[in-house]
């Protein structure tokens, strides 16, 4: 049988795939994890979002088994596992350092889960060269992983663990040891994998950019506690907490008498920079907009955008984002201490506290 044929995706999940009841892992005084609800719906693509130290990686051996929680429940397709070993769990984990074994052929590290579980080896053979087919590595199962790319090791550790066909696949900082052009390919590449086969895959990562690109929902992790769950845009654009729009992504957080001074209200408020435009000074403010005058301190050229700092007049530094639609970078650093009016809608504004949004 298919591996494609088995997804779980062409029926609606009727339970979570996963889901935690707060759940905490603490060691000694430390609270790992601290009390954490959260469901996973089956076929997600699912990632764990955090610093190092906020309780993702965490969450994510607690799913598979490797630790045990201190207090709460976890359920795995509606079944409590909170005690249950790994082996009992319908689970596999792809790590950073992909765990191949060096002296076994691409092939034979594929079907070892295969070979564990005496599966017949005329059927074990079948499958290895499926899976070698859907990671886009025909033809080298014959080779050594040292024979391999970074990213070809990547495609067999996948393998490996979505030959045995589990229900939930968790993926623990798989792209962390690739170059950054290696990695962004991995990505599309990864998600494309995902909704192919229909699993549901809990990813954990830093990397603020790579849990936007892929993800169905994230988790935004801090200090073992979860600040928000939700979409993509919705965390970026509507962040719930001050951390969030600190850490997903870069955002100005202006609080206080800047804020009074720019809005009327000290009210804490996030603005991304790339929602504010660079005007020359004196330019007219547009109805249901805000204008702040200042000068241009720090200019940062990253090749498609440059990064802006301005210093306001009404004190406190603003940044700024603008594509490099025509900019050279000759240009953009020429502009440096030359007076700007910055502009934006007052929609684009994101309060944070008890009177909600903008």
């Amino acid at each position: 049988m298919s591996l494609l044929a088995t997804r779980p995706a062409t029926r609606p999940a009727t339970r979570p795939a996963v889901r935690f009841a707060g759940v905490s892992r603490r060691f000694g005084e430390v609270a790992a994890v601290d009390g954490v609800d959260l469901e996973i719906a089956g076929g997600e693509f699912f990632t764990l979002l955090g610093p190092s130290g906020s309780g993702k990686t965490t969450c994510l051996r607690l799913m598979a088994g490797f630790d045990r929680p201190t207090a709460g429940t976890i359920w795995l397709h509606g079944e409590d596992v909170s005690g249950e070993p790994p082996w009992r769990r319908d689970v596999n984990t792809v790590f950073q350092d992909y765990a191949l074994f060096p002296h076994m052929t691409v092939a034979e590290n594929v079907g070892y889960g295969l070979m564990v579980k005496k599966v017949e080896t005329s059927e074990r053979a079948r499958r290895v060269e499926e899976m070698l087919e859907l990671v886009r590595l025909p033809g080298l199962g014959r080779r050594k992983p040292a024979q391999l790319s970074g990213g070809q090791r990547q495609r067999v550790a996948l393998a490996r663990a979505l030959v045995n066909r589990p229900r939930l696949l968790l993926l623990d900082e798989p792209l962390g040891a690739l170059d950054l052009q290696l990695r962004q390919q991995m990505q599309v590449e990864l998600k494309a994998l995902q909704q192919q086969v229909g699993i549901t895959f809990v990813y954990v990562t830093h990397d603020q950019e790579e849990a936007l690109a892929m993800s169905d929902r994230l988790a935004v992790f801090h200090r073992g506690r979860i600040e928000q769950v939700g979409a993509p845009a919705e965390v970026y654009e509507t962040p719930a907490t001050e951390f969030v729009a600190g850490f997903v992504g870069v955002s100005n957080l202006v609080a206080g008498t800047l804020a009074r001074a720019l809005t009327g209200t000290p009210q804490t408020f996030s603005l991304r920079p790339e929602k504010i435009r660079l005007a020359p000074p004196e330019t007219p403010v547009p109805a249901g907009s805000c204008a702040a005058d200042g000068t241009l301190r720090d200019v940062v050229y990253l090749g498609m955008r440059t990064r802006y700092g301005v210093a306001l007049d009404a004190g406190g530094v603003l940044t700024v984002e603008v594509q490099n639609l025509e900019t050279t970078s000759m240009e953009a650093l020429a502009r440096r201490g030359s007076r700007v009016r910055l502009l934006w809608s007052r929609e684009q504004m994101h309060r944070l506290g008890p009177e909600g949004d903008a």
